[in-house]
């Protein structure tokens, strides 16, 4: 999605469906990845320092995109705001999974004693 063209929506140069829809991607990829790393790493090996350089790998990551739109299309340019948009969805995420961290747990718990 990031690399195709839209239809705008705009107020002016900002475009709010499409910030929406940069915090909502990159919510839902950093969340998924945390989901990985909670359910995958082992207990004693589960550190808090993951969580954060995942956040900061998907927020160069977001950063990088922006660059490529500006450089292998001539539809879409790079913009602050949607980095900005992609940095929020990610740190949203975080603070949702560090809130919720002790029922993640509980839950990675339940579902390995299912299995």
């Amino acid at each position: 999605m990031s690399l195709i063209q839209l239809g705008k929506i705009s107020i002016g140069d900002f475009n709010p469906t499409d910030k929406m829809m940069h915090l909502g991607a990159y919510f839902v990829l950093a969340f998924v990845w945390f989901f990985y790393y909670l359910f995958k790493i082992q207990e004693e090996s589960l550190k808090i320092k993951g969580f954060f350089n995942i956040s900061i790998l998907i927020i160069l990551f977001g950063m990088l995109i922006e660059v490529l739109q500006g450089a292998l299309t001539d539809y879409r340019d790079p913009d602050w705001a949607d980095m900005l948009a992609n940095s929020i969805g990610v740190l949203l995420a975080l603070g949702m999974c560090l809130g919720f961290l002790k029922f993640f747990k509980r839950l990675k718990h339940k579902i390995n004693s299912f299995l």
